[in-house]
């Protein structure tokens, strides 16, 4: 009951975030919070590595608590004297990702790095970090006293020669933008200028999408580079392993186009030499691949044909919690959303009112709910493609660890562009002509699941790849999200 009564507090204080003052809580720093988290799918266990003092805090002054009730976990900082809440902000882990895997449910435990960024206290805390429970309900599991003046939080600044910083996009004070930073992982030092020049390119590309596009005086962009031994990234499933910044790798989570790293630590390390809100990391790789984890970070590769999609596409999951809506493809989870629990991403929903839809306010006048569409011969070739996906993946593969002349890895890796790019083009066709095509309706197949979860409309930057917009929900989300740093 006493966590009951906690939750109904939070909620209805997330409600009201205003009524938290700044000033009399904190001061303009930041404070990092450097732990491991420690489980499989049923032990889950936090303790505390290092505690950092860094610069000034780039997040809102205004809006200290989260009003969005997203990700698996959530972050909350009371003051220990008062017991108020001061501070919370919801995330997603890699941990947590790991919790739904085949290894986890073995039972094989993992260790995993995370950072916690929150503006300094002024007294003493009390840090908290909540799960989500199977029915989706937050519940407290870690809690730890922290004193701002312990002599034991390191306060030295952040400092690497070896680091260059570039303002690709500057309009005024940290503290009312949305920080982002994009870092560069397998650019060797001859490869700082297409760092540079990948760095322009993407803030570009940014701003050409709405709702950014409308948005763009609302952002500061940074790029911070520091060179790799090596040129590339990790490739395991090719036996290709390359010496880099940040450790990324593809094959995460079992996934080969799942790009992902586990070295938090040097992220932030990186990171810091900046006022960040949202990370990004580019992969010098002209593999397709990237991943996005909601308020973690997210990665993508700049040199494929999908570049400005993966861009877009991951930033969605990492900055808003948007869910991805497509269903048809592999992925290395294991009930990654219950049956008869509503998601709390704002894109997908279980529909469990027809009455009450989470976008009601934006469903086209007198659609049906839900709205039957041509759902099973989209399946049939979407299937059909992702099986051919996956052979002519591994036939690359094989062909790396092989060792094969480049001419013949080449032969394969442009073979399968073509038919990536055709797959796509054939699905664009066959959405575009439904009479539902730009109307907001509730259509089945949605989060990787074909039936029981919806999206709202058929095609999204969230669905399927290629040049095109983010739905009206996920449009709705995202300027929802900025206006939380902004306002």
């Amino acid at each position: 009951m006493k966590k009951l009564f906690l939750l109904i507090g939070l909620l209805f204080v997330s409600c009201n975030a205003q009524e938290v003052s700044f000033n009399k809580y904190f001061e303009d720093h930041t404070m990092r919070i450097d732990y491991d988290h420690t489980g499989d799918n049923e032990l889950e266990i936090i303790s505390i590595d290092q505690i950092y003092k860094h610069g000034i805090w780039a997040g809102s002054r205004k809006h200290l608590l989260d009003k969005f009730n997203n990700g698996r976990y959530y972050v909350n900082v009371f003051d220990l004297e008062s017991n108020t809440l001061i501070y919370s902000k919801g995330f997603d882990s890699y941990f947590g990702e790991y919790k739904l895997s085949g290894d986890a449910a073995k039972g094989i435990v993992k260790t995993f790095h995370e950072v916690a960024v929150i503006p300094y206290p002024k007294n003493k805390i009390k840090f908290v970090v909540q799960r989500r429970n199977d029915k989706k309900v937050m519940e407290d599991f870690f809690e730890t006293e922290i004193d701002p003046a312990d002599v034991k939080i390191i306060r030295e600044k952040v400092l690497d020669n070896e680091v260059q910083v570039f303002k690709s996009l500057e309009n005024g004070d940290p503290h009312k933008k949305v920080d982002v930073v994009i870092l560069g992982d397998g650019y060797t030092l001859e490869q700082a200028e297409k760092f540079k020049s990948d760095l322009e390119r993407f803030t570009k590309i940014f701003f050409e999408q709405e709702p950014y596009k409308s948005q763009k005086n609302n952002f500061n962009v940074y790029g911070v580079f520091k060179p790799s031994e090596e040129s590339g990234v990790d490739e395991p499933r090719a036996d290709i392993y390359r010496n880099t910044s940040l450790n990324s790798t593809f094959n995460s989570m079992g996934s080969e186009r799942y790009l992902l790293t586990e070295d938090l630590k040097s992220i932030h390390d990186i990171a810091s030499h900046v006022p960040y809100d949202a990370i990004y990391i580019m992969c010098n790789s002209h593999r397709y691949g990237g991943g996005g984890i909601y308020n973690f970070y997210c990665t993508f590769t700049p040199d494929n044909q999908w570049h400005e999609y993966l861009f877009l596409h991951e930033f969605g999951h990492s900055f808003t919690g948007l869910a991805d809506e497509y269903y048809t493809s592999s992925v290395a989870y294991n009930e990654f959303y219950p049956r008869g629990i509503e998601p709390v991403e704002p894109n997908i929903t279980a529909l469990l009112n027809k009455e009450n839809v989470k976008w009601k306010d934006l469903l086209e006048k007198g659609i049906e709910v839900p709205t039957k569409w041509n759902k099973a011969e989209y399946d049939s070739t979407s299937l059909k493609w992702q099986k051919l996906r996956t052979e002519l993946n591994n036939k690359t593969s094989e062909l790396k660890r092989e060792r094969a002349s480049k001419e013949k890895i080449k032969e394969a890796e442009d073979y399968y562009a073509k038919m990536d790019l055709e797959n796509s083009e054939k699905t664009d066709k066959y959405l575009t002509k439904s009479k539902y095509f730009g109307k907001v309706g509730v259509f089945e197949g949605a989060g990787y699941s074909s039936e029981g979860l919806y999206r709202s409309m058929l095609d999204c930057i969230m669905f399927s790849k290629g040049k095109k917009p983010f739905c009206k929900v996920c449009e709705k989300a995202i300027v929802d999200v900025i206006n939380h740093y902004t306002e």
